[in-house]
Formats: C-alpha cells, sequence, structure tokens
C-alpha cells in the first residue's frame, strides 16, 4: 500500500527529489526509437484528454510538479514543493506559492517566468475554449506573478490540497508567446503551436505528421546539461497493441512500446524471445462502460448527445442500466483480456486503498436472473424476436470503442451476456487516433458519444483523487460550446454529486476525504453513470538494452524520459 500524504501531514524529507545520476554526455546515445500503437492526433494536452496525447506531450512541456513511481509528489519546473510548514501555502489554505527553478529557459532561449502560468490558467479557463484539463482549475480565483519567477495561485475556499494547477502531465505550463492569439474558441485553429509547442522539458519537436510519426531532437536549452542521453527520439504511431508488442518483446525493432493490452498468452509467448520485458504498474485505470442519458439519434443532428436532446429512450431508465451491469461477467472478461494485469472491479476510483469502496460490489457477480427481474418489473417485455421493449422504444444499442483486439473480444462476450436479457447490441470500433484524437470535426470521437454505450479506460495523474472526481461535475459535460471538450463524457448531472464535489476540495483530513471520494464513486456506480469492469495495471514493454525506465502509473509514463539511456 502507498504512503499517502496530504498538506498538513506533508514533510519537507517525503517530498525531497533525488535526480538520477548526471550521464556523461547529452546525445550520446543516439536514437531512441518509440512506438505507440494508438497514434498521436496533438501535442497539445490541453485539447485531448487522450493518454497517448499528454504521455507524448509530456516530453516536451512540463508541469511545476508531478508524481513518481510511488505516487510522491516532485518538483519539476517549481525549486520545491510548497507546504505549510515550508510557508509556501498560507496558514488559511487559501493560497499556493510556487518558486521557480532558476535560469529556466524555453527550447527557444527565452526565459521561464511567472506570466507563462497566469496565461497558461487563462488558455484553459477561457469561454469556448474546451480546455480537455478545466478540472484542474476548478476553485482557482486568480494566478499572479509575486515576481518574475513566483507564481501564487488563490482558491476561493480554503484548499487542504491545493496540489491541483500545473501540477502532473495534464496541466504543464505552456509558452505564452506561443499561444497568445490561440485564446478560448481560437484554441483549435492554432494548429502550428498545438503540433509543436516550445517546451522546457528534455525534447524538442522536429517533425510532427498526425496520427503517424513524431520526431524530437534532444532540447539545447534543457535545465541538465548532461541530459538527455538520446539525441533524437522517434515516435511512431498506429498498428494495433499486439504488433507494437512484437516490435519491442520479438523483433527489437524499437526501444518501448506503451499500452500492452494483448490477451496475456500472446504476451507470454513474445517474452520468449528474450529481446523486451514488460513493465507493470498500478495505479487508478479502470476500464469502463459509459452509458448515454441523452437521444443520439442521427436526426437530431447538433443537439444529438447533448441535453437539449432530451433522455434517452431506454438508458435514462434506472433499472435498463442496472440489468445492463448486473449481466456481465467480469471474471470471463478478466480472464479473457487481462489476466494478471487486471481485477474485476466496481469502482471507478478503485485506487490508492484507501479510497477504494466496498460498498458497491453489488456488481461484481454476474446475476443474468436478477438483470431479468429488474427490466421485467420495469415493463420491459420480450417481443416475438425477443428483444424487450416498452413504449415503442427497444433495448437494441450501438456499443463502440476503440480498436484492440482486447477490446472487440470485450465487446463480443458482453453482447453475447447482454443477449440473455433480452437486449440487441451491434459493435462498432473506431481506429484509436480518432476515437481519443478529440478532433471537434470528427463524429467518432469518444467526447462526442454519438453511441448508445461505449468502452475505454481512464484514469487520473496523482493518488489525490479530488481533481478527477470533479470531472463529472455539471459544468464539465462536453457540448458543441465547448468544442466537445469536456471530462464528464458521461454526461453525468447530479447538484448533490457537485456538492460533494466542493465539499471534498473543503476537508483536510485524509480519512475524512477518503469518506467523501467513495461517496462520489458510489453515487456514480449507483447511478450508473458508468459501468466499471476492469482495474487494469499499466503495462508497457521495452528493450533489455534500455535503462533508466521507471514505470509509473501515477503521471506520464514518460515522466522521466531524460533518464533513459542505452545500456552499455
Amino acid at each position: 500500500m502507498h504512503k499517502f500524504r496530504i498538506l498538513l501531514a506533508a514533510s519537507a524529507a517525503a517530498l525531497a527529489f533525488q535526480a538520477a545520476p548526471a550521464l556523461a554526455e547529452r546525445g550520446s546515445d543516439g536514437e531512441l526509437k518509440i512506438l505507440f500503437w494508438q497514434a498521436v492526433s496533438t501535442l497539445n494536452p490541453y485539447l485531448s484528454g487522450g493518454t497517448k496525447e499528454v504521455y507524448s506531450a509530456s516530453m516536451v512541456i512540463e508541469p511545476l510538479a508531478r508524481y513518481d513511481e510511488t505516487g510522491t509528489l516532485v518538483p519539476m519546473l517549481a525549486a520545491e514543493i510548497p507546504t505549510v510548514e515550508n510557508g509556501g501555502v498560507a496558514a488559511d489554505l487559501k493560497s499556493i506559492t510556487w518558486k521557480l527553478k532558476p535560469d529556466l529557459k524555453w527550447s527557444d532561449g527565452t526565459p521561464v517566468t511567472a506570466d507563462d502560468a497566469i496565461f497558461t490558467w487563462k488558455y484553459c479557463t477561457a469561454p469556448d475554449g474546451g480546455c480537455a484539463q478545466a478540472a484542474y482549475y476548478e476553485g482557482v480565483t486568480n494566478v499572479e506573478a509575486v515576481d518574475a519567477s513566483t507564481i501564487k495561485i488563490s482558491f476561493s475556499e480554503a484548499k487542504p490540497y491545493p496540489y491541483s494547477a500545473f501540477v502532473g502531465a495534464q496541466s504543464p505550463i505552456i509558452q505564452a508567446a506561443q499561444f497568445k492569439d490561440c485564446l478560448g474558441a481560437k484554441a483549435p485553429e492554432c494548429t502550428a503551436a498545438n503540433f509543436g509547442p516550445i517546451g522546457t522539458g528534455p525534447f524538442v519537436v522536429k517533425e510532427f505528421k498526425p496520427s503517424d510519426v513524431i520526431t524530437f531532437e534532444a532540447n539545447p536549452n534543457y535545465r541538465d546539461p548532461a541530459k538527455p542521453a538520446f539525441a533524437t527520439v522517434t515516435l511512431k504511431g498506429g498498428g494495433d497493441a499486439a504488433s507494437a508488442a512484437r516490435a519491442v518483446l520479438e523483433t527489437g525493432e524499437f526501444d518501448y512500446a506503451w499500452n500492452m493490452q494483448v490477451e496475456p498468452e500472446i504476451l507470454a509467448t513474445m517474452m520468449a524471445a528474450g529481446k523486451g520485458t514488460l513493465v507493470t504498474a498500478f495505479g487508478t485505470q479502470v476500464e469502463r462502460i459509459d452509458v448515454n442519458p441523452f437521444a443520439v439519434d442521427s436526426s437530431l443532428g447538433d443537439k444529438r448527445s447533448t441535453k437539449e436532446a432530451g433522455p434517452h429512450p431506454a438508458l435514462s431508465d434506472p433499472a435498463v442500466k442496472k440489468a445492463l451491469s448486473l449481466a456481465i461477467d467480469r471474471d470471463i472478461i478478466d480472464e479473457a483480456g487481462y489476466g494478471e494485469s487486471g481485477q474485476p472491479t466496481c469502482n471507478i476510483l478503485p485506487a490508492p486503498d484507501i479510497y477504494k469502496s466496498t460498498d458497491v460490489d453489488w456488481c461484481l457477480k454476474q446475476d443474468i436472473d436478477a438483470a431479468n427481474k429488474l427490466l421485467d418489473d420495469a415493463g420491459w417485455a420480450k417481443g416475438p424476436d425477443g428483444i424487450r421493449a416498452k413504449d415503442g422504444a427497444k433495448l437494441s444499442f450501438l456499443f463502440q470503442t476503440s480498436t484492440n483486439s482486447v477490446r472487440q473480444a470485450a465487446q463480443a462476450l458482453i453482447k453475447d451476456m447482454w443477449s440473455q436479457i433480452g437486449v440487441e447490441t451491434e459493435l462498432r470500433n473506431i481506429a484509436a487516433n480518432v476515437f481519443f484524437g478529440g478532433d471537434p470535426a470528427s463524429p467518432d470521437t469518444f467526447q462526442k458519444f454519438y453511441a448508445d454505450v461505449q468502452m475505454y479506460t481512464n484514469n487520473f495523474d496523482g493518488t489525490d483523487p479530488e481533481k478527477y472526481m470533479a470531472g463529472w461535475m455539471c459544468d464539465k459535460i462536453p457540448s458543441p460550446a465547448t468544442g466537445w471538450q469536456g471530462e464528464n463524457i458521461v454526461r453525468y448531472c447530479n447538484p448533490e454529486y457537485d456538492k460533494l464535489v466542493v465539499e471534498l476540495g473543503k476537508t483536510a483530513k485524509i480519512e475524512d476525504r477518503a469518506v467523501i471520494a467513495k461517496k462520489l464513486n458510489d453515487m456514480l456506480t449507483n447511478d450508473v453513470a458508468q459501468i466499471p469492469l476492469i482495474h487494469r495495471g499499466n503495462v508497457s514493454s521495452h528493450s533489455v538494452t534500455l535503462e533508466g525506465v521507471r514505470m509509473n502509473a501515477w503521471d506520464s509514463e514518460l515522466w522521466n524520459v531524460a533518464d533513459w539511456k542505452r545500456k552499455k
């Protein structure tokens, strides 16, 4: 079990960051080859909540602090982690002050200043900007420059856990000079900036071919003159999880491949070649099914999958949603697709242990009889074709997910399980670079959710769930007005939930925070806003010739890529 720290108990020793030993010479190890089978569509994580975008961007743009592989908060652009004890956090908990490391430079050689942080806050909170990471700035009333290297963040209420804005790979600082003309509705139009952000990280973008390949070069102005060890990085996108695993584990063509969502027996066979190894870390990833509360008929136009479309004719019925969850045998899905890297769950918030609820375990055991009874009692009767219907609406659903063999196998299993309760299911899979791409013009993104149900995985940075749980607040729902950005993909809106999130933000004691977080989790599961399936470990692979990889489930997996090097 991890040690969890909150503000009032934090100690300077616990938060100290020990840098890895310096390498002999920057760029001395040649090319690093990384493979993301889900191709990257943008390098601006504020315009896409997709993991592939967040991870790839983390090599270039950085936050003030991030989480290491143990879940400990460590400084990146900041000189130290502010606490009450060191004076960085106000005694009334209504502000936090960060000090930048001295002489920080952007990759173009210009200085990093507090004004860049101020701009980043304004960028993500601009009206009509559709920022995908708005929850990180929840409760922030002002960001100001005490001086050029000192950033003060003020909150509307006392905030016992103030490490949200500019913390973690999903909330990096972007350069004000580069993005100054990209506020609000103009954000998606700034292609040059979104595809090639000027950063402070160990690498700079040389060329970006969206949904294909990115080439990076070592940042000549990186703050450690001996890093990174690699002169260039090629990040290739596309293909599938199995071919990505094979390219590292069997053929050795690539040094690192992310997200080995591959059947366990296939991975075991590949490992026998001895070219690479698997690295696994359990964090907060949950494979889940979103249940759309709104009508999705294509005739609704822009109203489709929004509140203006009206309630879904079937999925607005609590009995239908609960029956869908009860009909699923999570053990079979886990055994078929995940093995030791997964475990069945009914929690959207599965970790750390202190936040793990046991009050929603009703979904762990498949119960076809109970699911059928729920539908019978709710008036959903089977027709001659075996499909249930009520008031002219049929339990016939479009079920979409990204293209991946494990997900397609899970879809087929779930389709069969749902057929046992009179539900008809049409299966659809969409290329991952499109599904997770965030393109507001595409009808196939998971943000638009133009389907009845959809399946994917999500998680959050760090060990504190406050900003993550804020993602289900009413004002985080994607819509045409937000460019279809927003964390609340399931369109869940419950005023009581919103009140609890606010209460969480005011609560200091970790045990009390855990009680509230569990209540939030239980509301999501019991209201069947989403159907949790599997608590997934992060599984990736790397070459046996690559060292320095510290697998991280609490932040970007590439969080310490500056320390990676070729084994001598």
